[in-house]
């Protein structure tokens, strides 16, 4: 029996190692996008705690103090916000929260049907279709209920875990940047390497640039459309819808339904705000978000839409998350692998001439 030689036998070794990583990394998805969301959170920082490094009157000059001052302003911050907007979600004149889980049960049993036509004047055969369709589609009612539960409890726990592994990425990145260079490269391809890590560094940072500006664009929808419509607090809820804009899918979910359900907690004109929040995200999914995107990783508005169609294909919500941030990595390691191509090309054509 011939065995295969050194160099077949390597290709397989390769090849099956590749295979074994690509398994791994399916099966950890959901740890890998806690670290993925960590590293894109210590970008967003990254150039405040800069800042602060240049510019600090106790530590200038010091990383890990601007780094915490970053943190202890983000949490006064929140917690100035949560005692100013507070006390007027909660109080007498505020959203009745308390009455939320009756609400639900009323949306699920269709009683609440008869609330609403009462204060926007239906007839009583309306109601009575209403009702019936909400009784039909219970079991949805309720599912979805509970999808959101499962989503709100997944939300809080990323709010915590993410920031903390932000916390060592802002501290030590440059040194775990360098560790994974030595470990992933040899000494011949060192300096290859390296270039597609830094790269690979910049374009992160346009990409977090472009969620910024889609993230202002979302505070200025919201907060325009909610001061028109006369909801409470609009730019409060409108501050909210631009940061969950850093969240694919999941984030304007949320801001959808925490501002259509506040319309119809108050009887505001929450069916006007779900036309416009329809149109909005057709608006930044199919049109906005592609190009700015696009634009500042130099990537066809097209190859964006694609890239987040297939992620959510393949991997649902997971796939979405890391859809345009893989797609960043293949396009810098794709150009890297075409600039080695073409100096071995340049390298190998004089001394074929002078054969």
């Amino acid at each position: 029996m011939a065995f295969p030689d050194r160099r077949t036998a390597n290709i397989v070794l390769t090849a099956l190692l590749l295979a074994a990583v690509v398994a791994l990394l399916y099966f950890a998805r959901r740890v890998l996008l806690l670290f993925v969301l960590a590293i894109l959170l210590a970008y967003l920082i990254d150039p405040v705690a800069r800042f602060l490094q240049r510019h600090s009157l106790l530590f200038k000059d010091l990383r890990k103090p601007a780094i915490l001052e970053v943190y202890l302003v983000t949490l006064l911050f929140i917690a100035f916000a949560g005692h100013a907007v507070g006390p007027g979600l909660v109080g007498p004149s505020g959203l009745p929260f308390t009455k939320v889980p009756g609400w639900i049960e009323g949306l699920s049993t269709g009683e609440i049907a008869t609330e609403i036509g009462e204060k926007y004047g239906w007839s009583e055969a309306a109601e009575l279709r209403f009702k019936a369709f909400l009784v039909r589609h219970r079991e949805g009612i309720e599912r979805l209920v509970q999808n959101a539960e499962q989503v709100t409890s997944n939300a809080l726990i990323v709010l915590v875990i993410v920031p903390i592994l932000a916390l060592f990425f802002l501290a030590d990145g440059s040194q775990i940047a360098d560790a994974v260079i030595r470990i992933a490269s040899t000494e011949s391809n060192q300096q290859a390497v390296r270039a597609v890590a830094d790269e690979l560094n910049a374009m992160l940072r346009r990409y977090i640039r472009a969620k910024v500006i889609l993230g202002a664009w979302s505070f200025a929808f919201y907060s325009a459309v909610l001061l028109l419509l006369r909801f409470p607090h609009a730019i409060g809820f409108g501050a909210i819808g631009g940061v969950l804009e850093f969240i694919p899918v999941a984030g304007w979910m949320i801001t959808a339904a925490t501002i259509v359900g506040i319309g119809v907690l108050t009887h505001g004109h929450w069916i006007w705000m779900a036309v416009f929040l329809g149109i909005w995200r057709m608006a930044m999914d199919y049109l906005i978000s592609p190009r700015v995107v696009g634009k500042n990783l130099e990537i066809h508005p097209l190859l964006v839409l694609f890239a987040v169609m297939a992620g959510g294909e393949i991997g649902g919500i997971v796939g979405v998350y890391l859809s345009i941030p893989l797609v960043v990595v293949i396009r810098v390691v794709w150009h890297q692998c075409i600039a080695s191509a073409a100096r071995a090309t340049a390298e190998w054509m004089p001394a074929d001439k002078s054969l």
